[in-house]
């Protein structure tokens, strides 16, 4: 299944800032391949705006709906006033990979419990409603055997349909070609198979 996912790091976020109630949030969001991505990107929030009252945070550390490599926090806010209402907007935003860090500056005013959840799920929608994202492709790893000469004709066949090539392993006998195919693709290679006369040699395992 192929879905949307933050075209933007960690290291440089997409952001926004909202002011509720004399409060400020300041909202950070990257995409993500794993947790520990979210955990540098809270800490990178930190680090920026050390003085800050709360960084809370959310994330989906796979495709939409993801149940299992997820996570939120409150940061001391009282319990379920925003990592959760974060949570909930990123789950129904339908993209996967995606971290989220809302820094609070406390204004003097306090929000209650009710308008705490809607402002950290408003900074979050803001974030989101102009978000720069880009396609996720999810691949399975395929091994191509090939004849020096037949390097490049299926280095051209794949970048035409959409394989790519994670590793090239030269030996006597010619080349292996580590190769990410589509999940949502059928492996069938028969066409560049019939294009180099029959010489190509498919290991479908991982490599």
């Amino acid at each position: 299944m192929r879905y949307s996912i933050p075209a933007t790091s960690v290291d440089v976020p997409h952001t926004a800032t909202l002011e509720i109630q004399k409060s400020r949030f300041i909202g950070w969001c990257a995409h993500i391949e794993h947790g520990d991505d979210a955990e540098q990107l809270i800490a990178r929030a930190r680090a920026h705006y050390p003085d800050a009252s709360h960084h809370c945070s959310a994330f989906i550390a796979g495709p939409p709906g993801e149940d299992q490599a997820i996570g939120f926090s409150d940061d001391g806010e009282p319990g379920g006033t925003a990592g959760r209402p974060m949570y909930q907007v990123l789950e129904g935003s339908g993209l996967g990979r995606i971290a989220c860090v809302v820094i609070r500056y406390f204004g003097g005013i306090k929000l209650g419990t009710g308008g705490l959840a809607r402002a950290y799920g408003q900074t979050v929608s803001e974030l989101l409603a102009d978000l720069p994202t880009r396609e996720y492709i999810p691949r399975r790893r395929v091994a191509l055997d090939l004849a020096f000469a037949d390097e490049q004709p299926a280095r051209d066949w794949l970048a035409r349909h959409e394989g790519v090539i994670a590793d090239a392993a030269y030996h006597a006998e010619g080349v292996t070609l580590a190769v990410d195919w589509p999940l949502d693709a059928a492996a069938d290679l028969a066409e560049l198979d019939a294009r180099l006369n029959g010489r190509l040699t498919i290991d479908s395992g991982e490599v």
